[in-house]
Protein backbone atom coordinates (compact mmCIF):
# COMPACT_ATOMS: atom_id res chain seq x y z
CA UNK A 1 0.00 0.00 0.00
CA UNK A 2 1.37 3.41 -0.95
CA UNK A 3 1.93 6.06 1.69
CA UNK A 4 -1.35 7.81 2.41
CA UNK A 5 0.17 10.87 4.13
CA UNK A 6 0.83 13.08 1.14
CA UNK A 7 -2.18 15.20 0.26
CA UNK A 8 -1.31 18.89 0.08
CA UNK A 9 -3.93 21.33 1.33
CA UNK A 10 -4.15 24.63 -0.61
CA UNK A 11 -3.62 27.94 1.14
CA UNK A 12 -7.26 29.00 0.64
CA UNK A 13 -10.30 27.44 2.23
CA UNK A 14 -11.48 26.66 5.74
CA UNK A 15 -9.64 28.55 8.43
CA UNK A 16 -7.26 26.42 10.47
CA UNK A 17 -8.54 25.10 13.80
CA UNK A 18 -7.09 22.86 16.44
CA UNK A 19 -7.17 19.18 15.48
CA UNK A 20 -7.47 18.02 19.06
CA UNK A 21 -11.24 18.29 19.28
CA UNK A 22 -13.98 15.73 18.60
CA UNK A 23 -13.22 13.35 15.79
CA UNK A 24 -9.49 12.78 16.22
CA UNK A 25 -8.65 9.09 16.60
CA UNK A 26 -12.20 8.39 17.71
CA UNK A 27 -12.78 5.56 15.27
CA UNK A 28 -9.48 3.72 15.30
CA UNK A 29 -10.79 0.89 17.48
CA UNK A 30 -14.14 0.56 15.73
CA UNK A 31 -15.01 -2.76 14.22
CA UNK A 32 -16.85 -1.14 11.34
CA UNK A 33 -15.30 1.53 9.11
CA UNK A 34 -16.43 5.02 8.31
CA UNK A 35 -17.58 5.55 4.72
CA UNK A 36 -17.09 8.68 2.62
CA UNK A 37 -18.80 8.70 -0.79
CA UNK A 38 -17.79 11.58 -3.05
CA UNK A 39 -20.05 12.16 -6.02
CA UNK A 40 -19.42 15.04 -8.42
CA UNK A 41 -21.98 15.40 -11.20
CA UNK A 42 -21.08 14.80 -14.86
CA UNK A 43 -17.41 14.01 -14.13
CA UNK A 44 -16.24 11.74 -16.94
CA UNK A 45 -13.77 8.91 -16.43
CA UNK A 46 -11.47 10.29 -19.10
CA UNK A 47 -10.97 13.51 -17.09
CA UNK A 48 -8.36 11.93 -14.82
CA UNK A 49 -4.73 12.48 -15.69
CA UNK A 50 -3.47 9.19 -14.25
CA UNK A 51 -4.92 7.23 -17.18
CA UNK A 52 -1.89 8.42 -19.16
CA UNK A 53 0.52 6.75 -16.74
CA UNK A 54 1.96 3.36 -17.88
CA UNK A 55 0.27 1.26 -15.17
CA UNK A 56 -3.13 2.61 -16.11
CA UNK A 57 -2.63 3.19 -19.82
CA UNK A 58 -2.07 -0.50 -20.45
CA UNK A 59 -5.55 -1.20 -19.06
CA UNK A 60 -7.28 1.18 -21.48
CA UNK A 61 -6.55 2.07 -25.08
CA UNK A 62 -7.46 5.74 -25.10
CA UNK A 63 -5.75 8.96 -24.04
CA UNK A 64 -6.78 10.88 -20.94
CA UNK A 65 -7.93 14.47 -21.10
CA UNK A 66 -5.21 17.10 -20.46
CA UNK A 67 -6.41 17.74 -16.93
CA UNK A 68 -4.65 18.74 -13.72
CA UNK A 69 -5.79 16.18 -11.11
CA UNK A 70 -2.80 15.56 -8.79
CA UNK A 71 -4.84 14.61 -5.73
CA UNK A 72 -7.05 12.13 -7.54
CA UNK A 73 -3.95 10.73 -9.25
CA UNK A 74 -2.41 10.06 -5.85
CA UNK A 75 -5.65 8.56 -4.60
CA UNK A 76 -5.73 6.20 -7.59
CA UNK A 77 -2.34 4.84 -6.54
CA UNK A 78 -3.87 3.89 -3.17
CA UNK A 79 -7.13 2.44 -4.47
CA UNK A 80 -8.85 -0.16 -6.56
CA UNK A 81 -9.47 1.72 -9.80
CA UNK A 82 -12.24 0.47 -12.06
CA UNK A 83 -11.58 0.91 -15.77
CA UNK A 84 -15.11 -0.13 -16.73
CA UNK A 85 -17.46 1.28 -14.10
CA UNK A 86 -20.84 1.97 -15.71
CA UNK A 87 -23.79 4.22 -14.95
CA UNK A 88 -26.76 2.01 -15.88
CA UNK A 89 -28.95 5.04 -16.56
CA UNK A 90 -26.47 7.88 -17.21
CA UNK A 91 -28.67 10.71 -16.00
CA UNK A 92 -28.61 12.52 -12.65
CA UNK A 93 -31.84 11.50 -10.89
CA UNK A 94 -32.13 7.89 -12.14
CA UNK A 95 -28.52 7.21 -11.15
CA UNK A 96 -29.10 8.61 -7.66
CA UNK A 97 -32.14 6.42 -7.26
CA UNK A 98 -30.07 3.38 -8.19
CA UNK A 99 -27.18 4.30 -5.87
CA UNK A 100 -29.37 5.14 -2.88
CA UNK A 101 -31.88 2.28 -3.14
CA UNK A 102 -29.91 -0.48 -4.86
CA UNK A 103 -32.83 -0.88 -7.25
CA UNK A 104 -33.32 -0.26 -10.96
CA UNK A 105 -35.43 2.79 -11.87
CA UNK A 106 -38.81 1.07 -12.06
CA UNK A 107 -38.42 -0.08 -8.45
CA UNK A 108 -36.54 2.93 -7.05
CA UNK A 109 -39.31 5.20 -8.31
CA UNK A 110 -37.01 7.48 -10.32
CA UNK A 111 -37.65 6.63 -13.96
CA UNK A 112 -36.86 10.12 -15.34
CA UNK A 113 -35.00 13.20 -14.15
CA UNK A 114 -36.97 14.70 -11.26
CA UNK A 115 -38.84 17.95 -11.97
CA UNK A 116 -42.26 19.58 -11.65
CA UNK A 117 -43.76 18.14 -14.83
CA UNK A 118 -42.99 14.52 -13.85
CA UNK A 119 -44.95 13.71 -10.67
CA UNK A 120 -44.41 9.99 -11.20
CA UNK A 121 -40.64 10.18 -10.84
CA UNK A 122 -39.14 10.48 -7.34
CA UNK A 123 -37.35 8.28 -4.84
CA UNK A 124 -39.81 6.01 -3.08
CA UNK A 125 -40.31 7.02 0.52
CA UNK A 126 -40.71 3.35 1.52
CA UNK A 127 -37.48 2.23 -0.18
CA UNK A 128 -34.78 0.83 2.08
CA UNK A 129 -31.79 2.93 1.09
CA UNK A 130 -28.10 2.48 1.81
CA UNK A 131 -28.31 5.22 4.44
CA UNK A 132 -31.29 3.51 6.11
CA UNK A 133 -29.19 0.39 6.57
CA UNK A 134 -26.14 2.23 7.90
CA UNK A 135 -28.34 4.22 10.27
CA UNK A 136 -29.94 1.04 11.58
CA UNK A 137 -26.45 -0.31 12.31
CA UNK A 138 -25.59 2.66 14.53
CA UNK A 139 -23.96 5.00 12.01
CA UNK A 140 -24.24 8.74 11.91
CA UNK A 141 -25.26 9.60 8.34
CA UNK A 142 -24.63 12.93 6.63
CA UNK A 143 -25.60 14.25 3.20
CA UNK A 144 -23.96 17.37 1.76
CA UNK A 145 -24.73 18.87 -1.64
CA UNK A 146 -26.94 17.95 -4.58
CA UNK A 147 -29.67 15.33 -4.15
CA UNK A 148 -32.00 15.66 -7.18
CA UNK A 149 -34.19 12.74 -6.14
CA UNK A 150 -37.44 14.51 -5.17
CA UNK A 151 -40.52 15.62 -7.09
CA UNK A 152 -40.81 19.37 -6.37
CA UNK A 153 -43.81 20.33 -4.27
CA UNK A 154 -44.96 23.60 -2.68
CA UNK A 155 -43.14 22.91 0.58
CA UNK A 156 -40.78 25.90 0.74
CA UNK A 157 -39.78 26.18 4.44
CA UNK A 158 -39.30 29.95 4.10
CA UNK A 159 -42.53 30.60 2.16
CA UNK A 160 -45.03 27.82 2.88
CA UNK A 161 -47.33 27.03 -0.01
CA UNK A 162 -44.75 27.93 -2.66
CA UNK A 163 -42.04 26.13 -4.59
CA UNK A 164 -38.42 26.76 -3.62
CA UNK A 165 -37.68 27.56 -7.27
CA UNK A 166 -39.34 30.46 -9.08
CA UNK A 167 -38.43 29.07 -12.51
CA UNK A 168 -40.98 27.04 -14.42
CA UNK A 169 -41.00 24.21 -14.88
CA UNK A 170 -39.61 23.79 -11.37
CA UNK A 171 -36.50 21.63 -10.97
CA UNK A 172 -35.17 22.47 -7.50
CA UNK A 173 -36.75 20.87 -4.44
CA UNK A 174 -36.61 20.87 -0.66
CA UNK A 175 -36.36 17.44 0.98
CA UNK A 176 -38.40 17.20 4.21
CA UNK A 177 -37.17 15.10 7.12
CA UNK A 178 -39.43 12.15 6.33
CA UNK A 179 -37.78 11.73 2.92
CA UNK A 180 -34.13 11.77 4.05
CA UNK A 181 -33.72 8.02 4.50
CA UNK A 182 -31.67 7.94 7.70
CA UNK A 183 -29.48 10.94 7.00
CA UNK A 184 -29.44 12.79 10.33
CA UNK A 185 -27.08 15.55 9.19
CA UNK A 186 -28.51 17.44 6.22
CA UNK A 187 -27.04 20.28 4.17
CA UNK A 188 -28.53 19.82 0.76
CA UNK A 189 -30.73 21.00 -2.11
CA UNK A 190 -32.48 19.44 -5.09
CA UNK A 191 -30.80 20.77 -8.20
CA UNK A 192 -29.61 24.30 -8.96
CA UNK A 193 -26.98 25.25 -11.51
CA UNK A 194 -25.23 28.39 -10.30
CA UNK A 195 -21.83 27.22 -9.13
CA UNK A 196 -20.91 30.49 -7.41
CA UNK A 197 -24.37 31.17 -6.00
CA UNK A 198 -25.48 27.90 -4.38
CA UNK A 199 -28.07 27.44 -1.67
CA UNK A 200 -28.80 24.73 0.88
CA UNK A 201 -31.26 23.68 3.55
CA UNK A 202 -30.20 22.18 6.86
CA UNK A 203 -32.00 19.50 8.85
CA UNK A 204 -34.37 22.08 10.33
CA UNK A 205 -35.28 23.67 6.99
CA UNK A 206 -33.13 26.78 7.44
CA UNK A 207 -31.83 28.13 4.13
CA UNK A 208 -28.23 29.22 3.50
CA UNK A 209 -26.91 31.30 0.58
CA UNK A 210 -23.13 31.42 1.07
CA UNK A 211 -22.29 33.32 -2.17
CA UNK A 212 -19.19 31.25 -2.87
CA UNK A 213 -18.02 28.45 -5.16
CA UNK A 214 -20.13 25.45 -4.23
CA UNK A 215 -17.28 22.91 -4.25
CA UNK A 216 -15.21 25.02 -1.85
CA UNK A 217 -18.19 25.61 0.43
CA UNK A 218 -19.39 22.01 0.50
CA UNK A 219 -15.87 20.81 1.24
CA UNK A 220 -15.73 23.24 4.19
CA UNK A 221 -18.94 21.65 5.46
CA UNK A 222 -17.52 18.16 4.94
CA UNK A 223 -14.36 19.07 6.86
CA UNK A 224 -16.49 20.45 9.68
CA UNK A 225 -18.39 17.15 9.66
CA UNK A 226 -15.14 15.21 9.98
CA UNK A 227 -14.01 17.46 12.83
CA UNK A 228 -17.47 17.29 14.38
CA UNK A 229 -17.11 21.00 15.08
CA UNK A 230 -20.72 21.68 15.99
CA UNK A 231 -22.02 18.24 16.89
CA UNK A 232 -22.69 17.28 13.27
CA UNK A 233 -22.50 13.60 14.26
CA UNK A 234 -22.42 11.38 17.31
CA UNK A 235 -19.04 10.92 18.97
CA UNK A 236 -17.87 7.32 18.98
CA UNK A 237 -20.16 6.23 16.18
CA UNK A 238 -18.91 5.37 12.73
CA UNK A 239 -20.27 7.60 10.00
CA UNK A 240 -21.47 7.58 6.41
CA UNK A 241 -20.91 10.91 4.64
CA UNK A 242 -22.11 11.52 1.08
CA UNK A 243 -20.58 14.59 -0.56
CA UNK A 244 -22.40 15.35 -3.81
CA UNK A 245 -20.85 18.21 -5.79
CA UNK A 246 -22.68 19.77 -8.75
CA UNK A 247 -19.57 20.77 -10.80
CA UNK A 248 -18.28 19.87 -13.31
CA UNK A 249 -21.92 19.71 -14.43
CA UNK A 250 -23.00 22.60 -16.66
CA UNK A 251 -22.94 25.58 -16.77
CA UNK A 252 -19.43 25.81 -18.17
CA UNK A 253 -19.54 29.01 -20.18
CA UNK A 254 -17.52 31.67 -18.37
CA UNK A 255 -15.56 32.63 -15.26
CA UNK A 256 -18.91 32.80 -13.46
CA UNK A 257 -18.84 29.01 -13.54
CA UNK A 258 -15.40 28.16 -12.11
CA UNK A 259 -12.52 29.46 -10.01
CA UNK A 260 -9.74 31.51 -11.59
CA UNK A 261 -6.98 29.44 -9.97
CA UNK A 262 -8.41 26.30 -11.59
CA UNK A 263 -9.05 27.97 -14.93
CA UNK A 264 -5.43 29.14 -15.07
CA UNK A 265 -4.29 25.64 -16.06
CA UNK A 266 -6.34 25.79 -19.26
CA UNK A 267 -6.80 29.43 -20.25
CA UNK A 268 -3.96 29.47 -22.79
CA UNK A 269 -4.63 26.03 -24.28
CA UNK A 270 -5.84 25.82 -27.87
CA UNK A 271 -8.65 23.52 -28.98
CA UNK A 272 -6.13 21.07 -30.43
CA UNK A 273 -4.55 20.79 -26.96
CA UNK A 274 -7.83 20.57 -25.06
CA UNK A 275 -9.35 17.89 -27.26
CA UNK A 276 -7.18 14.79 -27.50
CA UNK A 277 -9.92 12.26 -28.21
CA UNK A 278 -10.08 11.32 -31.88
CA UNK A 279 -13.88 11.52 -31.94
CA UNK A 280 -14.13 15.16 -30.82
CA UNK A 281 -15.65 17.75 -33.13
CA UNK A 282 -13.95 21.04 -32.27
CA UNK A 283 -16.10 22.97 -34.74
CA UNK A 284 -19.07 22.68 -32.39
CA UNK A 285 -20.30 25.79 -30.62
CA UNK A 286 -19.73 23.99 -27.34
CA UNK A 287 -16.00 23.46 -27.99
CA UNK A 288 -14.85 26.43 -25.87
CA UNK A 289 -16.64 24.91 -22.87
CA UNK A 290 -13.78 22.45 -22.35
CA UNK A 291 -11.67 25.07 -20.56
CA UNK A 292 -14.40 25.70 -17.98
CA UNK A 293 -15.34 22.04 -17.69
CA UNK A 294 -11.73 21.06 -17.03
CA UNK A 295 -11.38 23.96 -14.60
CA UNK A 296 -14.24 22.51 -12.56
CA UNK A 297 -12.62 19.07 -12.75
CA UNK A 298 -9.53 20.66 -11.20
CA UNK A 299 -11.70 22.47 -8.65
CA UNK A 300 -13.11 19.13 -7.55
CA UNK A 301 -9.61 17.65 -7.39
CA UNK A 302 -8.29 20.58 -5.34
CA UNK A 303 -11.04 20.16 -2.77
CA UNK A 304 -10.71 16.40 -2.77
CA UNK A 305 -7.11 16.97 -1.68
CA UNK A 306 -8.25 19.24 1.14
CA UNK A 307 -10.69 16.61 2.37
CA UNK A 308 -8.19 13.75 2.25
CA UNK A 309 -5.60 15.85 4.08
CA UNK A 310 -8.10 16.56 6.85
CA UNK A 311 -9.03 12.89 7.10
CA UNK A 312 -5.36 12.06 7.61
CA UNK A 313 -4.73 14.87 10.10
CA UNK A 314 -7.64 13.62 12.20
CA UNK A 315 -6.25 10.09 12.18
CA UNK A 316 -9.41 8.72 10.58
CA UNK A 317 -7.94 7.54 7.28
CA UNK A 318 -6.92 4.03 8.33
CA UNK A 319 -10.49 3.04 9.21
CA UNK A 320 -12.39 4.88 6.49
CA UNK A 321 -13.58 3.59 3.14
CA UNK A 322 -13.38 6.40 0.60
CA UNK A 323 -15.10 6.23 -2.79
CA UNK A 324 -14.72 8.71 -5.62
CA UNK A 325 -17.18 8.31 -8.49
CA UNK A 326 -19.77 10.20 -10.59
CA UNK A 327 -23.37 9.78 -11.68
CA UNK A 328 -22.51 9.90 -15.39
CA UNK A 329 -19.95 11.32 -17.77
CA UNK A 330 -19.85 14.11 -20.34
CA UNK A 331 -19.44 13.73 -24.11
CA UNK A 332 -17.89 17.22 -24.48
CA UNK A 333 -18.03 17.42 -28.30
CA UNK A 334 -17.29 13.74 -28.84
CA UNK A 335 -19.34 12.22 -31.68
CA UNK A 336 -20.52 15.71 -32.63
CA UNK A 337 -23.55 15.57 -30.35
CA UNK A 338 -24.89 18.24 -27.99
CA UNK A 339 -26.33 15.75 -25.47
CA UNK A 340 -23.62 15.37 -22.79
CA UNK A 341 -25.10 12.26 -21.17
CA UNK A 342 -28.00 9.78 -21.36
CA UNK A 343 -26.37 7.69 -24.11
CA UNK A 344 -24.16 4.62 -24.36
CA UNK A 345 -21.08 6.41 -25.67
CA UNK A 346 -18.09 5.67 -23.45
CA UNK A 347 -17.68 9.31 -22.46
CA UNK A 348 -21.17 9.32 -20.93
CA UNK A 349 -21.83 5.73 -19.87
CA UNK A 350 -18.57 4.96 -18.06
CA UNK A 351 -17.65 6.82 -14.89
CA UNK A 352 -14.76 7.07 -12.45
CA UNK A 353 -14.95 4.60 -9.61
CA UNK A 354 -12.07 4.42 -7.15
CA UNK A 355 -12.30 2.87 -3.72
CA UNK A 356 -9.69 2.97 -0.94
CA UNK A 357 -9.83 0.87 2.21
CA UNK A 358 -6.37 0.83 3.84
CA UNK A 359 -5.14 -2.56 4.93
CA UNK A 360 -8.21 -4.31 3.50
CA UNK A 361 -8.02 -3.95 -0.27
CA UNK A 362 -4.84 -3.62 -2.31
CA UNK A 363 -4.22 -1.15 -5.07
CA UNK A 364 -4.87 -2.40 -8.58
CA UNK A 365 -6.69 -1.56 -11.80
CA UNK A 366 -9.83 -3.67 -12.12
CA UNK A 367 -11.50 -4.27 -15.49
CA UNK A 368 -14.65 -5.89 -14.08
CA UNK A 369 -17.89 -4.35 -15.43
CA UNK A 370 -18.99 -2.78 -12.16
CA UNK A 371 -22.37 -1.02 -12.41
CA UNK A 372 -24.24 1.54 -10.34
CA UNK A 373 -26.69 -1.21 -9.37
CA UNK A 374 -23.84 -3.09 -7.63
CA UNK A 375 -22.76 -0.18 -5.41
CA UNK A 376 -25.18 -0.54 -2.48
CA UNK A 377 -24.69 -4.27 -1.81
CA UNK A 378 -20.92 -4.00 -2.30
CA UNK A 379 -20.52 -1.02 0.02
CA UNK A 380 -22.64 -2.58 2.75
CA UNK A 381 -20.67 -5.80 2.50
CA UNK A 382 -17.30 -4.02 2.63
CA UNK A 383 -18.42 -2.30 5.84
CA UNK A 384 -19.25 -5.69 7.38
CA UNK A 385 -23.00 -5.73 6.79
CA UNK A 386 -23.44 -8.38 4.11
CA UNK A 387 -26.17 -10.00 6.22
CA UNK A 388 -28.07 -6.70 6.25
CA UNK A 389 -28.20 -6.21 2.48
CA UNK A 390 -31.93 -5.78 1.80
CA UNK A 391 -33.67 -8.33 -0.39
CA UNK A 392 -34.77 -5.38 -2.51
CA UNK A 393 -31.19 -4.84 -3.75
CA UNK A 394 -30.94 -5.90 -7.39
CA UNK A 395 -27.18 -5.71 -7.88
CA UNK A 396 -24.23 -7.93 -7.09
CA UNK A 397 -22.05 -7.84 -3.99
CA UNK A 398 -18.49 -7.95 -5.30
CA UNK A 399 -16.85 -7.15 -1.96
CA UNK A 400 -15.22 -10.62 -1.72
CA UNK A 401 -13.40 -9.90 -4.99
CA UNK A 402 -12.19 -6.54 -3.70
CA UNK A 403 -11.13 -8.00 -0.35
CA UNK A 404 -9.59 -11.08 -2.00
CA UNK A 405 -10.61 -13.10 1.04
CA UNK A 406 -11.19 -16.39 -0.71
CA UNK A 407 -14.97 -16.10 -0.76
CA UNK A 408 -16.69 -16.52 -4.07
CA UNK A 409 -18.94 -13.89 -5.57
CA UNK A 410 -20.88 -13.42 -8.77
CA UNK A 411 -18.71 -11.23 -11.00
CA UNK A 412 -20.69 -9.11 -13.49
CA UNK A 413 -19.93 -9.96 -17.13
CA UNK A 414 -21.97 -7.12 -18.63
CA UNK A 415 -23.71 -3.88 -17.75
CA UNK A 416 -27.28 -2.91 -18.63
CA UNK A 417 -27.93 0.44 -20.32
CA UNK A 418 -31.32 2.13 -19.78
CA UNK A 419 -32.84 5.20 -21.40
CA UNK A 420 -36.38 6.41 -20.75
CA UNK A 421 -38.11 9.49 -22.11
CA UNK A 422 -41.38 11.23 -21.30
CA UNK A 423 -44.57 9.32 -21.88
CA UNK A 424 -47.76 11.04 -22.96
CA UNK A 425 -48.85 14.16 -21.14
CA UNK A 426 -52.21 14.36 -19.39
CA UNK A 427 -54.75 17.17 -19.75
CA UNK A 428 -52.75 19.23 -17.24
CA UNK A 429 -49.57 18.85 -19.26
CA UNK A 430 -48.00 16.51 -16.70
CA UNK A 431 -45.95 13.42 -17.51
CA UNK A 432 -47.25 10.47 -15.52
CA UNK A 433 -45.61 7.68 -17.47
CA UNK A 434 -42.43 7.00 -19.38
CA UNK A 435 -41.50 5.41 -22.68
CA UNK A 436 -38.53 3.00 -22.57
CA UNK A 437 -36.97 4.35 -25.74
CA UNK A 438 -33.67 2.46 -25.60
CA UNK A 439 -31.94 -0.45 -23.92
CA UNK A 440 -28.44 -1.71 -24.39
CA UNK A 441 -25.52 -3.64 -23.02
CA UNK A 442 -21.81 -3.24 -22.51
CA UNK A 443 -19.49 -6.25 -22.39
CA UNK A 444 -15.73 -6.55 -22.13
CA UNK A 445 -15.51 -5.96 -25.88
CA UNK A 446 -18.72 -4.40 -27.19
CA UNK A 447 -21.21 -1.63 -26.52
CA UNK A 448 -24.67 -1.85 -28.10
CA UNK A 449 -27.86 0.16 -27.72
CA UNK A 450 -31.18 -0.32 -29.52
CA UNK A 451 -33.55 2.64 -29.86
CA UNK A 452 -37.18 2.07 -30.84
CA UNK A 453 -40.41 3.96 -31.52
CA UNK A 454 -43.74 3.13 -29.81
CA UNK A 455 -44.50 0.50 -32.49
CA UNK A 456 -41.20 -1.29 -31.78
CA UNK A 457 -39.65 -0.19 -35.05
CA UNK A 458 -35.88 -0.01 -34.66
CA UNK A 459 -34.93 3.64 -35.07
CA UNK A 460 -31.23 3.33 -34.33
CA UNK A 461 -28.65 0.74 -33.31
CA UNK A 462 -25.28 1.77 -31.96
CA UNK A 463 -22.79 -1.08 -31.96
CA UNK A 464 -19.10 -0.60 -31.24
CA UNK A 465 -16.06 -2.80 -30.75
CA UNK A 466 -14.58 -0.95 -27.78
CA UNK A 467 -11.33 -2.94 -27.88
CA UNK A 468 -10.44 -2.31 -31.51
CA UNK A 469 -12.25 1.04 -31.74
CA UNK A 470 -11.83 2.73 -28.33
CA UNK A 471 -13.15 6.08 -29.55
CA UNK A 472 -16.25 4.43 -31.05
CA UNK A 473 -15.61 5.94 -34.46
CA UNK A 474 -17.12 3.10 -36.46
CA UNK A 475 -20.71 2.05 -35.86
CA UNK A 476 -20.92 -1.61 -36.86
CA UNK A 477 -23.90 -2.23 -39.15
CA UNK A 478 -25.97 -4.78 -37.27
CA UNK A 479 -27.70 -5.85 -40.47
CA UNK A 480 -24.36 -6.81 -42.00
CA UNK A 481 -23.25 -8.61 -38.84
CA UNK A 482 -26.29 -10.70 -37.83
CA UNK A 483 -24.36 -13.28 -35.78
CA UNK A 484 -22.77 -10.63 -33.60
CA UNK A 485 -26.07 -8.78 -33.26
CA UNK A 486 -27.92 -11.96 -32.26
CA UNK A 487 -25.24 -12.82 -29.71
CA UNK A 488 -25.45 -9.42 -28.09
CA UNK A 489 -29.25 -9.49 -28.20
CA UNK A 490 -29.20 -12.79 -26.30
CA UNK A 491 -26.97 -11.22 -23.65
CA UNK A 492 -29.25 -8.20 -23.50
CA UNK A 493 -32.33 -10.40 -23.09
CA UNK A 494 -30.69 -12.16 -20.14
CA UNK A 495 -29.78 -8.85 -18.54
CA UNK A 496 -33.29 -7.48 -19.05
CA UNK A 497 -34.76 -10.57 -17.43
CA UNK A 498 -32.36 -10.29 -14.52
CA UNK A 499 -33.49 -6.70 -14.02
CA UNK A 500 -37.16 -7.55 -14.62
CA UNK A 501 -37.12 -4.58 -16.98
CA UNK A 502 -40.20 -3.48 -18.91
CA UNK A 503 -38.49 -4.61 -22.13
CA UNK A 504 -38.42 -8.12 -20.67
CA UNK A 505 -41.91 -8.06 -19.13
CA UNK A 506 -43.55 -6.80 -22.30
CA UNK A 507 -41.43 -8.77 -24.74
CA UNK A 508 -39.91 -5.82 -26.58
CA UNK A 509 -36.94 -7.82 -27.87
CA UNK A 510 -39.27 -10.28 -29.61
CA UNK A 511 -41.40 -7.49 -31.09
CA UNK A 512 -38.59 -5.55 -32.72
CA UNK A 513 -39.26 -4.58 -36.32
CA UNK A 514 -36.18 -4.28 -38.48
Amino acid sequence: MNNLKRYAIPAIGLAAVSCGGPGQQENQDQQHPNVIYILPDQFRNQALNFWNEPEYQQQVNWQADPVHTPNLDRFADESVVFANACSNFPLSSPYRGIFLSGMYPERSGIVLNCMEERPGSELRQDATCISDVFKAQGYSCGYIGKLHADFPTKNNPQRPGTYVDERHPVWDAYTPAERRHGFDYWYSYGTFDEHKNPHYWDKDGNRYDPKEYSVDHETDKAIAYLRNEHGERMDGQPFLMVLAYNPPHSPYRSMNDCMEEDYAYYKDMGLDELYVRENADTTMKKALAARYYFANVTGVDRNFGRLMKELEDLGLDDNTIVVFTADHGETMCSHGIDEPKNNIYTEAFTVPFMIRYPGKIRHRVEKTLFSAIDIMPTMLSLAGFSAEIPESCEGRDIAPMLLENGEKCDIPQSALYIKNVNGKRDEDGLVRSFFPVARGIRTAQYSMSIQIDPDCNIKDVKLFNDVDDPYQLYNIDYRQNPDLFDELCDLLRAKLEEANDVWFREGYMDRLKY
